[in-house]
């Protein structure tokens, strides 16, 4: 039983993961596309925050899905070491989730503003 449970964690990693690269290239496609766009129409200050707030948004949410790959990955690691590298990328990935979100707070403070 417990072979079962630790092969489904792996793929469960793996799966989060792979929803975390299509969030991140999705959105990074469509920020670039609409920043080209935005360049090419000469858009406002606005438009190109609106871009980076729309992109932002989506790479908070992979963040978000990095960091539930991490939580579950951490359930099957049985040394220490594996550990420790798995908190500390939390970490990180913590922080700039909190820098990404505080910039987002910002923003929609000037859009609320103008």
């Amino acid at each position: 039983m417990m072979a079962f449970l630790i092969r489904a964690t792996e793929y469960a990693v793996v799966a989060i993961d792979m929803l975390a690269l299509l969030v991140i290239v999705a959105a990074t496609a469509l920020a670039f596309g609409n920043g080209v766009r935005a360049m090419v129409t000469r858009a406002s200050q606005h438009e190109m925050r609106l871009i980076w707030l729309h992109y932002a948004r989506w790479l908070v949410a992979a963040l978000t899905l990095q960091l539930a790959a991490d939580i579950v990955e951490t359930s099957i690691r049985t040394d220490w070491q594996s550990i420790g590298r798995l908190a500390v990328v939390a970490v990180i990935r913590t922080f700039l989730n909190y820098f990404l979100e505080r910039d987002l707070g910002e923003l929609r403070e000037r859009e609320a503003e103008a």
